[in-house]
C-alpha cells in the first residue's frame, strides 16, 4: 500500500464502531459487522482505487448491523390470511401455553422429578395421560414432531420388515421430506400398492405376508386428488390388519381433535374406527408448539418409548409445557385456542376491522378498499378449502405493489402481506387486534 493508496482514508474499525447504532446488538456482533463493511470496502478499493466517503461508510455499517437485527428470530405480524403458516411459525400459542411455558423457562421444574417419593421421574408422565384422554386412546407418547413419530413408529415396529402404504399416499411433506425417505431412514421396506389414484382394500389384503410389520394410512393433507378416485377406509383397513395379526397406523397429520372440518381426518375418530396408532402434528390445527404424538394401543407404545431414537426425538421441557396446556384448552374450551379462534372468527367482525382500516390508510394517502375474499387454513391442511373473509386491497400513486410489501417487511415489527393483481393484499383474520395499530404506522411509516 502506498503513501498516496485511497485506501489509507478508511476508517479505523474502533472508530467507526463507537460512531455506528448498536440498537441492542451485543458489542462482538457490531465489532464483526462493521469489520465486514470495511474489508468489503477496502477489497473494492483495490480493484477501483475509489472509496467511499466517512459518511458512506457509516451508513453501509448501520445497514449491515440492520440486516444482521432482521435475520434474528422475532416476532412477526401476519396479514396474509394464512392461518397455520408454517414459514411464519405455524400455529401462535394461546395465553394459558404461553404463561405455561414462561413458568417453566424461568427456574427449574419437575421435568424429571417426581416430587412424591424425591426420585427421578419421567418427562412424558405430565402430558401423555392428558393426552391420552383427549384422544380417546390406551396411551400417547410425545417426540418433537410428526415427521419424527413416524420415523419412530417405524422404527420401533417395522425395522427390517414391509410397511404397506398406497401409492396414493406417498406424499412430499414441508422442506423436501417425503415418506418413503422417512421410512427408508427407520430401516422398514415400502410396499407400495394400488395406483396413485385408486386403491382398494384389498390391495392391502393381497399383500400383507409373513414380512408385513403393519398397514400405513397416510392422510394427503397437502393435496387433493379429484374424480376417479378410491381409498380404502380406515375401519376396512383395520378389519384386514387385525384379521392378520398386524397394526393400523394412521398418520392423520394436522391433528384435528376439537370439531369435524371437511375431509380433515377427526383423531377420536381415527381411534374409534380401529386404528391402532394415529400419528399427528401438535401445531397444526392442534394449535399448540412444534411436537409429534403418538396416539393408540399401550402394547404397541410401549417399544417406542424403549427405542434408541426416542432420546433423539425427545421435546424439550417447553414444548411439554406448551402442549400440555394446549391441551387442556381442548379439554376446557378449545375457543380459546388461537387457530381455532381464527378459523370461527365472525365475518362481520372482520369486515368492521377491513373498515377501520380502509379509512386509516386513506388518510395516509393510500388508495384502499374492502372486498369479499378468502382466508386459508395452511399448514397442509384442508387444500383448497377457503374460508368467507373480507380483505383490504391496498394501492398507492407512488409507490408499487411490491415496493409497499418490501417497505412493510422492515418494519420495526414486520409486516406479511399478499400482493395479487396489481395491488397489496391484506387479511385481518390473522391480525391480533392489538396488533392493528403495529399496521397502521407499518404503512404509515412508508408515505
Amino acid at each position: 500500500m502506498t503513501a498516496r493508496d485511497p485506501r489509507r482514508s478508511l476508517p479505523q474499525v474502533d472508530a467507526l464502531v463507537r460512531e455506528v447504532a448498536p440498537d441492542g446488538l451485543p458489542h462482538a456482533v457490531v465489532v464483526d459487522a462493521v469489520r465486514t463493511v470495511v474489508a468489503a470496502a477496502r477489497k473494492r478499493a483495490r480493484r477501483s482505487h475509489a472509496v467511499p466517503s466517512h459518511t458512506e461508510m457509516l451508513a453501509m455499517a448501520n445497514d449491515e448491523l440492520a440486516r444482521r437485527r432482521r435475520a434474528l428470530l422475532r416476532p412477526v405480524i401476519n396479514a396474509t390470511g394464512v392461518i397455520i403458516h408454517t414459514n411464519l411459525g405455524r400455529a401462535p400459542l394461546s395465553e394459558r401455553a404461553i404463561q405455561a411455558v414462561a413458568d417453566v423457562a424461568r427456574g427449574y421444574s419437575n421435568l424429571e422429578w417426581d416430587a412424591e417419593h424425591g426420585r427421578r421421574g419421567d418427562r412424558f408422565a405430565h402430558v401423555e395421560p392428558l393426552l391420552a384422554m383427549l384422544c380417546g386412546a390406551e396411551a400417547a407418547l410425545v417426540v418433537n414432531n410428526n415427521a419424527a413419530a413416524v420415523l419412530l413408529v417405524c422404527a420401533a415396529l417395522g425395522a427390517g420388515k414391509e410397511v404397506i402404504v398406497s401409492r396414493g399416499e406417498l406424499i412430499e411433506i414441508g422442506g423436501e421430506f417425503r415418506i418413503p425417505d422417512v421410512l427408508a431412514q427407520s430401516g422398514a421396506t415400502l410396499r407400495e400398492v394400488g395406483t396413485t389414484n385408486r386403491t382398494r382394500a384389498a390391495d392391502y389384503e393381497k399383500a400383507v405376508g409373513n414380512e408385513t410389520a403393519f398397514l400405513l394410512k397416510v392422510h394427503p393433507s397437502n393435496y387433493r386428488v379429484v374424480g376417479f378416485t378410491t381409498a380404502a377406509s380406515t375401519e376396512d383397513l383395520a378389519r384386514i390388519a387385525h384379521a392378520r395379526k398386524v397394526p393400523l397406523v394412521f398418520d392423520v397429520g394436522s391433528g384435528l381433535v376439537t370439531r369435524e372440518l371437511a375431509d380433515e381426518p377427526l383423531v377420536q375418530r381415527a381411534v374409534d374406527d380401529g386404528a391402532d396408532l394415529v400419528c399427528f402434528s401438535g401445531d397444526k390445527l392442534f394449535g399448540g408448539p412444534q411436537a409429534g404424538v403418538v396416539a393408540g394401543k399401550a402394547d404397541l407404545i410401549a417399544p417406542l418409548r424403549k427405542h434408541p431414537l426416542l432420546r433423539a426425538l425427545r421435546p424439550d421441557k417447553m414444548q411439554l409445557a406448551a402442549l400440555g396446556a394446549t391441551v387442556v384448552e381442548h379439554l376446557e374450551r378449545a375457543e380459546e385456542v388461537p387457530v381455532w379462534r381464527m378459523i370461527a372468527a365472525s365475518p362481520d367482525d372482520i369486515a368492521k376491522r377491513a373498515k377501520r382500516l380502509v379509512r386509516e390508510l386513506a388518510g395516509a394517502g393510500y388508495e384502499a378498499e374492502a372486498v369479499p375474499g378468502e382466508s386459508v387454513t395452511g399448514g397442509g391442511s384442508l387444500p383448497g378449502e377457503g374460508i368467507p373473509t373480507t380483505l383490504v386491497r391496498v394501492r398507492h400513486a407512488a409507490l408499487k405493489p411490491k415496493a409497499i410489501a418490501a417497505g412493510l417487511r422492515a418494519a420495526e415489527v414486520p409486516v406479511a402481506v399478499r400482493v395479487d393483481d396489481g395491488a397489496v393484499i391484506v387479511d385481518l383474520r390473522t391480525v391480533f387486534t392489538h396488533q392493528e395499530k403495529d399496521v397502521h404506522q407499518a404503512f404509515r411509516s412508508l408515505t
